[in-house]
């Protein structure tokens, strides 16, 4: 079985982001309505299932608030906790508060709201801070302490980055009122943005929070709609449906670039692209000889692909970390050279090639796995792919359910 899944190595894709160039019709009302390339899921709006995805904070950086997170003046940026500190012994990491952070509904965000998102957090990497933090104290109103089992140099990146969603605070007298699922349709957050509306799946209405810590948001309204096809996202902008909207690759893009009064953007990003290959360790699998796998990553034509895709706007990279991370060492991406994925082939005994189950794309980069399963089956490496809805596709990856066929 091969997996297509998101965020590092093989093959790195920027993601095409359009504008109108002129100015925006939502500028006068103050609404933007943007297009999304995913379908919008309820457990986006609870910080507490945060996915090991960036999709989700798509919705987390607009209705909610972290003590501390990645923001342009720095990865660990102080934002609900104006202030932290490492103890001298590395046992325990104290946070201060701001006095003036809000939830939506006025309350004040207190240390007890901190050890309550904390206590029912159970998204990503929740096992791994659970198992290090021997217990978190609310010291005050205003100050909360993480204390650790043992020292844990790594306590920072998994608390206040895009790692996980511990980080992340809801108010603990809303959510015992209204229960865990009554949340998800209708957070209260400490984010610049409120829920106004949300229908799962199709259209979330945000309005912006005017007692945001920070500063109210310049844009009044903000409109987020599902919009799964490409085609569909092309067609909302030129009809002025949508102001702006990601990932239109390949000729969709190309048609919005060479329309006037569009704009078209390649932000780099830290998203990437690798073959997951969850057989190899079955010593029965061809994955599990190390000559197979490196004939099948010389089978894939990154460049043909990046400008397919992305208008060549994407590096190429052979690591398993992207090369804007910090420390990152760069890898050059082996060559596509069919011929030799052949001999390697051969070498492993499996001169016609093999049959191999099903290849299961990272929603929705369908395009991206039809050329990479042609790619594979030029030389003999034979798989039928298998189209998945997003929140489906995370749901078995997660529960490891993406097996050969």
């Amino acid at each position: 079985m091969i997996t297509l899944a998101g965020l590092s190595t093989r093959i790195v894709l920027v993601l095409a982001v359009v504008l109108q160039s002129s100015a925006p019709a939502w500028a006068a009302e103050g609404e933007l309505r943007w297009g999304l390339h995913v379908t919008l899921a309820s457990k986006w709006l609870d910080p507490a299932e945060t996915e090991a995805f960036n999709t989700p904070f798509m919705v987390l950086y607009a209705v909610h608030d972290a003590l501390v997170k990645p923001m342009p003046a720095g990865p660990m940026t102080p934002c609900l906790a104006e202030s932290w500190s490492e103890s001298k012994d590395h046992l325990s990491y104290t946070f201060t508060l701001r006095k003036n952070a809000k939830f939506h509904n006025g309350e004040p965000v207190t240390a007890d709201d901190v050890k309550f998102s904390f206590e029912r957090y159970k998204g990503a990497s929740a096992s791994l801070l659970k198992g290090k933090v021997k217990e978190v104290q609310a010291v005050s109103p205003t100050q909360v302490r993480f204390l650790l089992k043992e020292p844990w140099p790594d306590f920072m990146t998994f608390f206040g980055t895009t790692a996980s969603g511990a980080g992340w605070i809801v108010p603990r007298k809303y959510v015992e009122k209204v229960g865990e699922d009554a949340f998800k349709t209708a957070p209260v957050g400490a984010g610049p943005y409120r829920v106004v509306s949300f229908k799962p799946g199709v259209e979330l209405v945000l309005e912006a929070f005017d007692a945001y810590w920070r500063k109210p948001p310049s844009v009044k309204r903000l409109i987020m709609r599902s919009m799964a096809e490409e085609a569909t996202r092309a067609a909302a902008l030129r009809t002025g449906e949508v102001d702006i909207t990601y990932l239109l690759t390949g000729p969709t893009a190309e048609q919005v670039r060479k329309t006037a009064g569009f704009t078209l953007k390649a932000p780099l990003v830290s998203g990437a692209f690798w073959l997951e290959l969850p057989d190899q360790w079955d010593p029965k699998s061809p994955w599990a000889d190390k000559r197979v796998r490196l004939a099948a990553t010389h089978t894939v034509d990154r460049q043909s692909i990046n400008q397919a895709e992305t208008l060549g706007f994407s590096r190429l990279t052979g690591s398993i970390v992207p090369r804007m991370f910090q420390y990152a060492v760069t890898y050059e991406p082996p060559a596509y050279d069919p011929a030799r994925a052949k001999k390697l082939l051969a070498e492993a005994s499996y001169p016609n090639g093999f049959d191999r189950g099903e290849f299961h794309p990272f929603p929705p980069y369908n395009s991206m796995g039809e050329a990479i399963v042609g790619n594979l089956q030029a030389v003999g490496i034979r798989t039928r792919m298998r189209i998945m809805e997003r929140a489906a596709y995370f749901a078995a990856w997660r529960d490891k359910k993406l097996s050969t066929a």
